[in-house]
């Protein structure tokens, strides 16, 4: 049962996360705006429910436990926000197997700090919805069939 717990809790803070908060159209808590401070308290919470042996660092492992156990209690691939997870943990993870809460937390308020355009210290709806176009464009440049080669001059 208090696994089951910390799992609905770990989708829950990873749902409500700005990192997160970039897909899924849906209104709520993704829609809500938000401050650095609640965002590092947010990534803080995160860490904890992540770091399973409590040694202050969350390995690859550990984050990959979390997701498995998220996706378990969600049904096949997690639900909603199963994708979304696995993509936060890559990208998490993609210089280094192991994080402290320091640089966990540097990660994360960067991702903060480029939604926040106007630089206010709030991540609004329509800021969350501009990051979501500028991540999607590369991702889609990425994936798009045949480009046409540029005319040579």
């Amino acid at each position: 049962m208090k696994k089951l717990f910390v799992t609905v809790a770990l989708g829950a803070a990873f749902l409500s996360a700005p990192t997160l908060a970039q897909g899924g159209g849906g209104g709520g808590v993704l829609q809500k705006d938000q401050t650095r401070a609640e965002a590092q308290q947010r990534t803080d919470m995160m860490f904890q429910m992540l770091d399973a042996n409590h040694d202050g660092t969350v390995t690859r492992a550990e984050a990959d436990q979390a997701l498995a156990n998220f996706q378990a209690s969600r049904g096949e691939n997690g639900g909603h926000g199963g994708g979304r997870l696995q993509r936060m943990i890559d990208d998490a993870f993609a210089i280094s197997q192991s994080l402290t809460l320091q640089q966990f937390e540097a990660q994360s308020l960067a991702r903060f700090d480029a939604a926040d355009a106007n630089h206010d210290g709030t991540v609004t709806a329509a800021e969350r919805q501009a990051a979501r176009g500028q991540q999607a464009a590369p991702a889609q440049a990425a994936q798009s069939p045949l480009t046409k080669p540029a005319k040579p001059q």
